[in-house]
């Protein structure tokens, strides 16, 4: 049978700030040796090719990832409005239905936990995909190791489904929703009781018929998605907003889970980050316990202070004690009540074409770092308000201006007057193209451009 594991990737990227935001939210940032998305992708494709549903606003960010992991770009669905994850699981299902995959098996994953256990989680997926084969709905149980209120817990009964090796599928009593500290307690003493983690597998006309008879309202706005996705706004326009565990799964009244221990985070804080992460450089006199994580490479220094938690980057620091960090959040909403762009946006910022990173943003003067990936070319444009100078770094470009063709080469640099017509391209497709721009003029925001032509389609 065929397994098709999917991704769902969404959040709003305010736990783990300074270095989550909402424009680069944490799956997407490099905490251990790549990005939370890559290695979610790259744990599930010995399972089967990888589907993405994702919000339209991390299409860039998404597109960089599958490429970089080889995944193919058609098999990423863009919802036009962040849903909640039962209107996304739908969409899924609906698509791959018309694509003739209704008795395939999906395995729901979320893009930003980390499983460090991996053979426990292969063993319990094929687990799951002969569950899901027989008509049930499955989750994976992760076996708690605290009595977390920050986490639902699945309840599991004594009664065996299904067994293989030291695994076994077992029918639920039921969900419970985040309980505070004192029934957490309670949960754990239990020995029943295992933490949600987010991951479903099912089969695909298994899920459509639960849509059906638990979700008639936002099923039937699904079952009228065109094959080309050409309606998916107004779709989307008619699902109310609501997760799968509340929309299906509590109202379940047969389904299995499988206890596993797979050494599982949800990443979800600072205070996890620092226990799973080695911390950058640092020098200690007359206290303990400090964690910093620099990105900047700056060294961080603590003075008789125990327990703190120090994150550095190019325009903001955080500083917490331990234990303390899920209040990060707050701070956000702060900084965003401010209108502080700094709340979402980083200095830096991807693009289909590469990426860009502001050194210096004055009154007089804005300068970038620019990247442009093998093969892709800026759009042809120009400016009123400001004049550029452009440096080359790195690699060997061709830039267009006023429609004659310059070649440049490391160390060279030319310059942009305002009002003329210009892009940079990369033509070759063994190096990425580096330069550093100089803006100067009266306004440099990112809405002062003219496009004359645009490889994606952009105003």
């Amino acid at each position: 049978m065929k397994f098709i594991p999917t991704i769902l990737s969404g959040g709003s990227g305010t736990r783990l700030w300074p270095v989550s935001r909402t424009q680069f939210p944490k799956q997407f940032c490099q905490f251990f040796e790549q990005s939370l998305f890559a290695k979610t992708l790259n744990r599930l494709k010995p399972l089967g090719s990888p589907w993405v549903v994702t919000n339209q606003s991390m299409k860039v960010l998404t597109d960089t990832e599958l490429k970089a992991c080889g995944t193919p770009l058609n098999q990423a669905l863009y919802e036009p409005k962040a849903n909640n994850t039962a209107p996304a699981i739908a969409l899924l299902c609906k698509v791959l239905e018309q694509q003739g995959e209704a008795k395939s098996i999906v395995g729901i994953f979320p893009s930003d936990h980390l499983i460090q256990n991996e053979n426990e989680f292969k063993n319990a997926i094929q687990l799951a995909i002969q569950c899901a084969s027989k008509g049930q709905v499955v989750t994976l149980g992760i076996k708690p190791t605290y009595p977390s209120t920050g986490y639902g817990y699945i309840e599991i009964n004594h009664e065996v489904f299904m067994k293989e090796s030291n695994l076994s599928a077992r029918f639920t009593q039921g969900f419970r929703e985040k309980p505070n500290q004192e029934t957490a307690e309670k949960l754990i003493q239990s020995g029943n009781f295992y933490w949600n983690g987010g991951m479903f597998i099912f089969e695909v006309q298994t899920m459509i018929s639960h849509l059906n008879r638990l979700m008639p309202e936002t099923w039937a706005a699904v079952s009228q998605l065109k094959p080309d996705l050409s309606n998916l706004s107004d779709v989307y326009a008619r699902c109310p907003s609501q997760s799968i565990d509340y929309g299906i799964m509590e109202k379940l009244k047969e389904q299995v889970c499988i206890p596993c221990d797979l050494g599982w985070s949800d990443v979800g804080s600072w205070d996890e980050i620092a226990q799973l992460c080695p911390t950058s450089e640092k020098v200690e006199i007359g206290g303990t316990g400090n964690f910093a994580m620099s990105k900047t490479g700056r060294i961080a220094t603590f003075v008789d202070t125990d327990d703190l938690i120090v994150i550095d980057t190019a325009d903001a620091i955080l500083v917490s004690k331990k234990g303390s960090t899920q209040k990060v959040k707050q701070l956000v909403d702060q900084l965003v009540a401010k209108k502080d762009p700094r709340a979402q946006e980083h200095p830096f910022e991807f693009r289909p074409w590469g990426k860009f990173e502001i050194l210096r943003d004055t009154d007089h003067y804005k300068s970038k770092v620019i990247h442009v990936n093998p093969g892709q070319q800026l759009s042809y444009q120009s400016h009123k308000k400001r004049a550029e100078h452009w440096v080359i770094i790195q690699g060997h470009p061709e830039v267009v201006l006023n429609d004659e063709v310059h070649k440049l080469n490391p160390g060279e640099s030319i310059y942009i007057p305002l009002e003329a017509k210009h892009r940079i391209r990369n033509p070759r497709t063994d190096e990425t193209v580096e330069f550093i721009e100089v803006q100067v003029g009266t306004y440099f925001g990112e809405d002062d451009i003219t496009r004359y032509q645009d490889d994606y389609q952009r105003n």
